[in-house]
């Protein structure tokens, strides 16, 4: 397992990685789906197409692919029924993973900042962690929509580590998609990628572009093996 000396931060992604949301974003797709006349999707073709921020899930939802755009207009009319929809309903089945709250709770015991960093769009971000109860958690929640790029461009993990004042190559990117592998190794940061998100994390651990250097299966392992750092810092 790769280390690095002084882990001055850890970044999240959110869907995936935090919690699982697919369910109030599947039920969102096919609310809007049938709003447009149209036959609804099974759970796991969303899953499929989440990842890149609600814009490009619109499109695919109405798609019914990953690449195709929809007509704008009616791409438009499905935006605006989709974010009300899922707005209202963003936590009724929305859960964080098991262990989730410990391993915020251990990292938090370093006296280290914790980020969430996700393509989702800032506000719904922070309305659905302060639902879920992890929003006290983090010093900093970036949204997809909070800087001119998003994942898996470097920008949202470079701008972090400037606004807490630290090196990126001393800040952890933890996340279970390909997005999140490639922004951390653009920006210079440790990858961590979970296995029990929606990527599939052996199969990107198989490129060289997108191989983790850790592999989790539960967040509190980040602090478990941050331990002989922590350790050795207080000898």
């Amino acid at each position: 397992m790769t280390t690095i000396e002084h882990v001055q931060a850890v970044a999240f992604d959110l869907d995936g990685t935090l919690c699982d949301s697919i369910p109030d974003l599947a039920a969102a797709a096919n609310a809007t789906r049938e709003h447009l006349g149209l036959e609804p999707l099974p759970g796991k073709t969303v899953e499929s197409y989440v990842g890149d921020g609600i814009a490009k899930l619109v499109h695919r939802v109405l798609t019914d692919t990953r690449e195709e755009q929809a007509e704008q207009s009616l791409w438009e009319q499905a935006f605006t029924f989709f974010i009300r929809h899922y707005r209202e309903h963003l936590s009724d089945l929305t859960r964080p993973y098991p262990e989730t709250e410990a391993g915020l709770g251990l990292l938090k015991t370093l006296g280290i900042p914790l980020v969430v960093i996700t393509n989702k769009n800032e506000v719904l971000a922070v309305e659905l962690l302060q639902q879920l109860g992890l929003a006290d958690y983090f010093s900093l929640i970036l949204g997809g929509d909070s800087l001119p790029e998003k994942k898996p461009s470097p920008m949202p993990l470079l701008h972090a580590a400037e606004v807490l004042n630290i090196d990126p190559a001393n800040m952890i990117m933890v996340g279970d998609s390909k997005n999140d592998i490639l922004a951390a190794k653009a920006a210079g940061c440790l990858s961590v990628g979970v296995t029990f998100g929606y990527g599939d994390m052996t199969m990107l651990a198989q490129e060289a572009d997108t191989k983790p250097d850790w592999i989790i299966g539960a967040l509190p392992e980040i602090y478990e093996n941050l331990q002989p750092q922590k350790d050795k810092d207080q000898e």
